[in-house]
């Protein structure tokens, strides 16, 4: 491989995408940065060079346009997993604003959302059943696939791919949209780059264009704060300025947790006042309301900046055959913007005002904005929680006062208005209580781009580096029984890059070939509870408030093949060893102790789900008595067939370990295991299978929870195809209740199995021929109907379809009649319990079916106002919502039929559902220790 020409730094933003760079000449400190122009589409066929290339995409529909429209200068290379007719750029930016559901937008927010699969082909999130999708991977990596293809066009002799690239990130972004960022990468054909944080670039570009003047200009500036404020996150970072033996150090000290707070906070706040004038309160559709934000996001942009016009004019077009006479057009003023924009996002809050950490009712377009829009708040949290390290860097540890910044650097949009400067600058002068210095930033919109190129001369030794290492501390979490346990410290914060920290004093006996879980924490504080200074392998008490919980990382150990006897593991001792990879990722590797060359490096779960407390609870003493009872039942000693106490083994184990409804998370994955290795012989006879398929299926729901659960399902999954011994009624029904019960554990192709097998017993014809319906009950109907609306996988289409065939049968037939409500409950739900929320049913299907419930009688079947509460649901997601009109006449009817209080407050405003609504929603009460995480 030849060695790279060029620098690149890119800043892959939520808004919009901007490429710098410079030659890598022998006097590297003075080579020229410049910006690359990128080609991209503004109008059909007509192509221009732009130095920023919006963030968005539009999937225009097959007949839209023509080949010819969505020419560019390169033959096209889509990436693996996208989809043609896909414009990017400022055309696609102008389409959104005018054609309703088909652009993507904010893709990078959505790739640090961990409630969804950023795998899964979710975006555009608002979108019409016609428009295809792709995941927010796929749509980030089509950017950098836009930006390769434009700067190999130009530069054939020195591929992008070739080039030292860096790609910045927020600093506040975790492990998990660090890998995402690496994977879109790799995607578009970078396989080799660096991450660098956003606020980190701005001072590197400041620095560069300083680089005469710096030292003198920071001799007073000991601690500068860098405001980063994008399109779609807000993140903070403090920059400590030293000098010694008169030589300019810089650090960085301090940086903020993850904040989906932005621009596109203020283009929605915009869009929903808009939305009141345009269409007299009423609300607009999803797809209406995307549209009308990119007007407001223009608007803004115009409003906000140097020379702002008195307003600007919003029209929205109408649709279909009221195209013209639909139209609507209002004016958003200049100081009506300026109004949200400070008071609402930049208040002259005190410094003791702390964000509302409420749970926000307003979960736009799926994305979790926090609930406290004002920036202000935010800002003095974050100075509140790096109040020791900020002391230090000013010399004040005696002082009684707050240690506030005496530097600011500002960037993103946003601050391109002289009233948001000053605004933000005002706000620290009140709290330092002296004026604060501006750091000049004459271009926020592409200064990270030009840091970014920055940084990669710093790597070479040609400018200063700014030191700090890593961002946050990494903490193993050692569970205890009963409490919260503590936090043994693999990484502390400041480490630097390729340092790896080995934690000699504690070792871990793994077994080979099974998984393990390694629970980890974060930190961004500098002190804990303890005032204990952080640092590696010292071990402190887990304060909720100060950690939070990573994804777990798991690993299995292959082992090396050599001859055991039955029974007996093969298990080795190891250490961990963990550094700050040079990409910027936190890497963690299990050593064995007696040949440091063996190396086996974990991996996290990108799918997160749940929330597993299970490790924390206190297992029962006669835990094991139990598992030797299921083992000894279900071994292969065939005398246990003829035992009397295969018949009581749930009344057993309940009198060891407690009413089976009480057994905790941790006690259930236990027992299950000890099921599974008996999986063999449950077969053995009628009440063998009985007791296995009802206790194994009720160990391992909902399917999920722990991280090894996944690798259950695999040994589960090969009985399906097995089916069961004693084929009768009871045995069918237990056998359906089984895969019902794990049902969140198994993927999409695995579910639409099981849905092939019974639909025939389902379909509405069954029950008119006597034959077929003695053959639909034999087999357990009324399970098979409950199994079939709990597979959340499942393509909307075929949701539709049960859900219609189960409302039927509800109406017209008694028999099953309050299964089939549940069905369609579950199936029509708003929120679903553990699948992603773009496989829920929208809203225009379900309001179809809403009038039947109304017209039914709830007192008498209380499971059909079940149903309208699952359908009716706030989410605070218009995309999923009923309507307002809908929403009232369901609440009116569920307070006439004197419902639980607790029904009316779902369907009513967010919440989560309780224990009860839990319970009756999944057919089964969730594990003790296990809670799901509301979309």
């Amino acid at each position: 491989m030849t060695s790279p020409r060029f620098l690149v730094g890119i800043d892959l933003g939520t808004t919009n995408t901007v490429v710098a760079f410079c030659e890598i000449t022998g006097n590297l400190e003075q080579s020229s940065v410049s910006l690359f122009e990128i080609d991209q589409l503004i109008g059909p066929g007509e192509v221009v060079r732009r130095p920023l290339l919006p963030s968005f995409r539009y999937h225009a529909a097959k007949e839209q346009m023509s080949p010819l429209d969505l020419t560019l200068p390169w033959d096209s290379e889509p990436i693996s997993g996208d989809i043609d007719n896909v414009i990017i750029g400022e055309w696609a930016r102008e389409l959104g604003a005018k054609v309703e559901g088909r652009q993507v937008s904010s893709a990078k927010s959505w790739l640090s959302h961990q409630s969804v699969d950023r795998n899964s082909d979710i975006l555009p999130w608002a979108s019409a059943n016609d428009v295809t999708k792709v995941s927010p991977v796929i749509a980030s990596a089509s950017y950098l696939n836009h930006i390769r293809q434009a700067w190999n066009y130009r530069h054939p002799s020195n591929k992008l791919e070739d080039q030292d690239v860096v790609v910045t990130v927020p600093a506040s972004f975790d492990e998990t949209a660090r890998k995402l960022t690496l994977d879109a990468a790799s995607l578009a054909g970078l396989k080799k780059i660096v991450l660098l944080e956003e606020p980190q670039a701005v001072c590197y570009d400041w620095y560069a264009r300083h680089q005469q003047t710096a030292e003198d200009k920071l001799k007073q500036l000991p601690l500068i704060l860098v405001c980063d404020v994008g399109g779609g996150t807000t993140d903070l970072s403090l920059i400590a300025a030293k000098h010694e033996q008169d030589k300019l150090s810089l650090d960085r000290i301090g940086v903020g947790e993850h904040l989906m707070l932005g621009g596109d906070n203020l283009d929605l706040a915009l869009a929903h006042l808009a939305e009141s004038r345009l269409n007299q309160g009423k609300k607009l559709n999803a797809a209406s309301l995307t549209k009308l934000i990119q007007q407001t996001r223009q608007a803004k942009e115009a409003l906000l900046s140097l020379e702002a016009p008195e307003d600007v004019k919003i029209t929205m077009l109408g649709s279909g055959s009221k195209l013209l006479g639909g139209t609507k057009s209002i004016s958003l003023s200049r100081q009506e913007v300026h109004q949200i924009a400070l008071d609402g996002f930049f208040p002259l809050s005190d410094f003791s005002d702390m964000p509302n950490k409420r749970r926000s009712a307003m979960v736009e377009f799926g994305l979790p904005y926090v609930a406290d829009p004002a920036v202000s708040k935010h800002l003095a949290e974050f100075l509140h929680q790096h109040q020791q390290v900020s002391s230090t860097a000013l010399n004040q540890q005696e002082s009684p006062e707050p240690a506030i910044p005496v530097g600011l650097l500002l960037n993103g949009g946003v601050f391109n208005s002289e009233l948001v400067t000053k605004r933000i600058t005002s706000l620290l002068d009140r709290w330092r209580g002296s004026p604060i210095t501006l750091l000049d930033n004459p271009h926020p919109n592409w200064s990270v781009a030009l840091g970014a190129v920055a940084f990669g001369k710093a790597r070479r030794g040609a400018q200063l580096k700014i030191g700090g290492g890593s961002a946050r501390s990494y903490f193993l979490h050692m569970q205890e029984k009963n409490n919260m346990g503590k936090a043994l410290c693999l990484l502390a914060k400041g480490t630097e890059e390729g340092h790896e920290i080995r934690l000699t004093g504690r070792r871990f006996a793994l077994t080979l070939g099974e998984p393990v879980r390694f629970n980890l924490l974060t930190s961004t504080y500098d002190t804990l509870t303890q005032n204990l200074a952080i640092q590696n392998g010292v071990m402190v008490d887990v304060d909720p408030d100060i950690f939070t919980p990573l994804l777990p990382y798991i690993l299995t150990l292959e082992g090396e093949g050599a001859e055991l006897k039955a029974n007996q593991k093969e298990r080795v001792e190891v250490q961990l060893a963990c550094q700050l990879s040079e990409v910027g990722t936190l890497k963690i590797e299990c050593v064995n102790i007696d040949d440091d060359n063996k190396r086996w490096e974990l991996e996290f779960e990108v799918r997160n789900q749940e929330s597993d407390d299970s490790d924390q609870v206190t297992l029962p003493p006669r835990l094991v008595e139990s598992k030797e009872l299921i083992s000894r039942l279900y071994s292969g000693n065939k005398k246990s067939a003829d035992s009397k106490e295969i018949k009581t083994l749930a009344k057993d184990l309940e009198k060891k370990l407690g009413k089976r409804d009480d057994w905790d998370f941790a006690t259930l994955r236990q027992l299950f295991d000890a099921f599974a290795q008996g999986r063999k012989r449950r077969r053995r006879s009628e009440a063998h299978e009985k007791n296995w398929l009802r206790l194994a299926g009720f160990s391992l729901r909902p399917g999920f929870g722990d991280a090894t659960d996944a690798w259950r399902l695999e040994q589960v999954w090969g009985l399906y195809q097995q089916s069961i011994q004693f084929k009768n009624h009871q045995g069918w029904t237990d056998w359906w209740v089984f895969w019902r019960r794990i049902a969140g554990g198994l993927n999409q192709e695995q579910q639409e199995t099981l849905l092939a097998d019974i639909a025939k017993y389902l379909h509405p014809g069954t029950m008119k021929n006597p034959q077929s319906a003695k053959a639909a009950h034999d087999m357990g109907y009324e399970s098979m109907v409950r199994l079939a609306a709990s597979l959340e996988h499942l393509d909307v289409e075929d949701k539709v379809l049960l859900s219609s065939w189960f409302l039927s049968k509800a109406i017209n037939h008694n028999q099953f009649e309050q299964a089939h409500w549940w069905a369609l409950g579950r199936l029509a739900a708003r929120t679903p319990l553990y699948g992603s929320q773009h496989n829920v049913i929208p809203r225009e299907q379900a309001e179809q079916w809403l009038p039947k419930l109304l017209e039914q009688n709830w007192q008498k079947e209380p499971m059909i106002g079940f149903a309208a509460v699952m359908i009716c649901r706030k989410t605070g997601d218009r995309l999923f919502d009923i309507s307002d009109d809908f929403r009232q006449k369901v609440l009116t009817k569920l307070k006439q039929s004197k419902v639980p209080n607790a029904w009316v407050e779902l369907v009513a405003e967010v919440k989560t559902l309780s224990h009860t609504e839990s319970k009756r929603a999944f057919g089964d009460a969730l594990p003790a220790g296990l809670s799901l995480i509301s979309r």
